[in-house]
Parts: C-alpha cells; sequence; structure tokens
C-alpha cells in the first residue's frame, strides 16, 4: 500500500465509520499530499505498513490538522471545520496552506502513532464485566493493556443504558447508549477494587497538551466523542505505566490478591502488539489461569479485530474465565462503541 492508497482507504473507512467530513479531508489529502516538502520526505521514509493495522500516518496527519483547530493555531482551518460547512475546494486550500505554514508542528506531532482512547468501546467492557461476574462474583482486580490515557480503565464510573435498562454507576460521569441487539448482559453490581493500565506511550488525561491528542485523534464532524471523552477525562486519576504490556503483565499477574476477580482487558490493542509477543502474552494467561481458584479466578475480556468482514466493520467480543478455562463468544461490537450485537444469553 503506498500512501495515496493509505488515504484513500482511511477516507473510505472514516466514511463507513459515520465521519463524511473525514472522508472528504483525506481525500483531499490522497490526491494533493505535498510530496516534495518535508512533511512528505517524512512519510515516504516509513517502511512497512503505513496504513490504519501499522504506522496509521493518514491519522497522524489529521490528527495533527485537527490538533491545530482545538488549540486555535490556525483560525483560517478553523473556520471550515465542523460544525462549518464549506466546498471541497476552500477546504482543500485551507488544509495545503496549514500543511506549509504549520510544518514544524506537523513534523514533531506524527512522531507517534495516533491514540484515541475511545471511551464508547467501555459499553462492551460494562457488559463484559458482567458477564464475568456472572461467574466469579467477587470485587474486580482491573488490569489493562494498551491503555492509552486511562479513560476505559475507569468504566465503572459509566452508565450503560439499554432499552431504558440502566447498568453500572448509580451516578455516572456519562451514559453510554449503543444501537444493541440481542439479550441484556447478565444483571451484577461490579466493585472495582483496584485498577492499573500499561502503555508504550501513555498519556495523562489531567495535562492540557495529552488531553490534546487524545481528543484531536476524534473526529471534528463527531462531537458527542469529545464531550464523552472530556468528561471520562474528569474522572481519569488512574496513572498509566509506560511500558510493554506483556512484560508488565509478567509482573501483575502472580500479584494478584485473594479475594479477588483479576480481570485483564484490552479494546483493539492486542492486535498491534508484534505476532511473538502475542504468542508469549497468551502463554502467560493461560499458565496464569490453571493456578487460579475460585477465591482468586482470573478473566480476560478482549475487543479486538478478527478480520471478519462478512457484516458490519466491528470486533469481537470475547471473554475466557478461570478455574476451568471457559471461553464464552459475547458477540461484535463497533471499533467506536456505536453498536453491539450481543450473543451472550
Amino acid at each position: 500500500m503506498n500512501l495515496q492508497e493509505a488515504f484513500e482507504y482511511q477516507a473510505d473507512t472514516c466514511s463507513r465509520m459515520g465521519s463524511p467530513f473525514m472522508g472528504k479531508l483525506l481525500t483531499i489529502l490522497a490526491a494533493d499530499w505535498p510530496a516534495d516538502r518535508a512533511l512528505g520526505r517524512k512519510f515516504a521514509a516509513f517502511e512497512g505498513d503505513i496504513g490504519p493495522a501499522g504506522h496509521s500516518l493518514p491519522l497522524r496527519i489529521a490528527g495533527g490538522l485537527h490538533a491545530l483547530v482545538l488549540n486555535r493555531a490556525a483560525p483560517d482551518l478553523a473556520a471550515l471545520y465542523p460544525p462549518h460547512a464549506t466546498s471541497d475546494a476552500a477546504l482543500r486550500d485551507a488544509v495545503l496552506a496549514a500543511l506549509s505554514r504549520h510544518e514544524t508542528f506537523l513534523l514533531d506531532w506524527t512522531k507517534s502513532a495516533p491514540q484515541t482512547n475511545e471511551v464508547r468501546r467501555s459499553a462492551a467492557l460494562i457488559a463484559g464485566a458482567h458477564a464475568a461476574l456472572q461467574h466469579f462474583d467477587l470485587p474486580i482486580h482491573l488490569s489493562e493493556l494498551g491503555a492509552s490515557g486511562g479513560l476505559n480503565l475507569m468504566w465503572d464510573h459509566f452508565a450503560l443504558e439499554i432499552d431504558g435498562t440502566r447498568f453500572g454507576a448509580q451516578t455516572p460521569v456519562l451514559t453510554l447508549t449503543p444501537e444493541w441487539t440481542g439479550p441484556l448482559p447478565p444483571a451484577a453490581r461490579p466493585l472495582v477494587a483496584s485498577r492499573a493500565g500499561v502503555d508504550l506511550n501513555p498519556l495523562d488525561p489531567g495535562r492540557s497538551e495529552d488531553l490534546l491528542r487524545l481528543t484531536a485523534y476524534l473526529w471534528a464532524d463527531q462531537p458527542e466523542r469529545l464531550v464523552l471523552t472530556r468528561a471520562a477525562a474528569s474522572v481519569a486519576t488512574t496513572p498509566v505505566a509506560r511500558g510493554d504490556a506483556i512484560d508488565w503483565l509478567a509482573r501483575r499477574l502472580p500479584s494478584a490478591p485473594q479475594g479477588r476477580l483479576h480481570l485483564i482487558q484490552h479494546t483493539v490493542a492486542w492486535q498491534y502488539f508484534p505476532k511473538p509477543v502475542r504468542d508469549r502474552g497468551r502463554a502467560m494467561i493461560e499458565a496464569a489461569g490453571a493456578k487460579a481458584t475460585a477465591n482468586r479466578p482470573l478473566a480476560w475480556l478482549s475487543m479486538e479485530s478478527d478480520g471478519d468482514t462478512t457484516g458490519k466493520i466491528g470486533a469481537a467480543l470475547s471473554l475466557r474465565l478461570w478455574p476451568g478455562d471457559i471461553t464464552l463468544d459475547l458477540g461484535r461490537a463497533d471499533f467506536h462503541g456505536r453498536w453491539i450485537k450481543w450473543t451472550h444469553g
């Protein structure tokens, strides 16, 4: 996949995920990318997969442009971003001008991969935790791999509402209302007794520059995501450790306390680990599961792409539980949590 193809692929993906503005922006970048400038030379030097499963270069530059809008550094560009309507030609001229005028900022911004920390994925985490507690009703010792800014570590502060039935916090800082099909999750009262997360590049939502990075990767014509992210950031008080997820988990697994359900969670993160790392992580979790007891059980909750393209674009929801090595297919979810097809009854 060359850079133009990566922009076009990402444009199509964003359009299908409900963002016509991102579709338009990335189509402009595909056609008019400044290959002869420093940004163009930098992007041309990347090796390997530059698309959404790899370096994700289209989303890096789109996030940088949105950051310029959010931090009021590019008022001419902001005047053409949602909620304002504009022509393709006017947006093209403003984008190309911003790429030139703010090139130093964008060169720095695009050094690291996108981090969205999509809060609406917590709808699947809330439902998955309820399913786990149906088997082991204990306070939760929570561990998140690829936690980014730690927003989804705080799912017990959120509510999930399905057709008038509410799950989760009684006084939530935000309420998630995905399009839901299938049976309701099991009734439960999750209590998160302790929590921790890890990321190669952790962000602190309490720092303005980190919150800017978390919000800039949200799509400008989806303002509800911005509202949810800022609400979640208001309660995200658990620092995320910096490091390799599997090395961190190797230290954390033996420390899980008695009388707690150790719940390992990850959403659209595991799939980006190199295969040898995934293999080592799976073997490590299964070995810990073999030692689990009814008073020190282990649960592994994942929301990850499984390559299934036969229906809606989305991720598989799965849950493994020990002792007993129980595997539950919970269903599927939109990568942004807009819908959940729940199959666990």
